[in-house]
């Protein structure tokens, strides 16, 4: 049985975002035969490790392979990290962090942000735990550096605009 050819909607040398690992770079599309049947894969390098994943191009959307964000996505991850009230329960510390890495593993920018602006403001109030500072590094690395490729900055022009944003609030 044939797979249904899908057509590639990433091109050699665009960026992607992968999620929870961060913006990659289509190093090549290659075809394999997997089970008898020919497959295509993007082969993708992340930008901040140099790791190398393949996803089928088939699963690409369903994995939540997805380009970099735009301008106006920008601009609502910024209203999102300049969001003052958040209600935090008491929970466990490890039930929360369970909580934000679902939140990042959904691939979704918005949902990186919230979960960089909760444990920024959770900061304020008390020292985060060594697994809730990892994630808060992670959220923060994952959306400075999508940004930076979007508007083509630097990451630390990125992180000082988000720095101001947490200090002006």
């Amino acid at each position: 049985m044939q797979a249904r050819a899908q057509k590639p909607s990433f091109k050699v040398g665009d960026k992607a975002v992968y999620p929870a690992q961060g913006v990659a770079e289509v190093i090549s599309i290659d075809e394999k035969d997997i089970a008898g049947q020919r497959q295509q894969f993007y082969v993708l390098k992340i930008l901040d490790t140099e790791r190398k994943i393949m996803v089928p191009v088939t699963n690409a959307k369903n994995v939540g392979l997805r380009p970099p964000v735009s301008e106006a996505q920008i601009r609502e991850i910024f209203a999102i990290l300049k969001i003052r009230d958040i209600a935090f329960d008491n929970q466990t510390w490890n039930r929360r962090y369970r909580g934000f890495m679902d939140k990042i593993k959904t691939g979704s920018v918005f949902d990186v942000a919230e979960v960089m602006r909760d444990l920024y403001r959770l900061k304020m109030e008390k020292s985060l735990s060594f697994g809730e500072r990892r994630m808060l590094e992670t959220a923060r690395d994952l959306i400075v550096k999508e940004i930076a490729v979007t508007r083509e900055h630097s990451e630390d022009t990125v992180q000082a605009e988000i720095e101001e944003i947490f200090e002006a609030n």
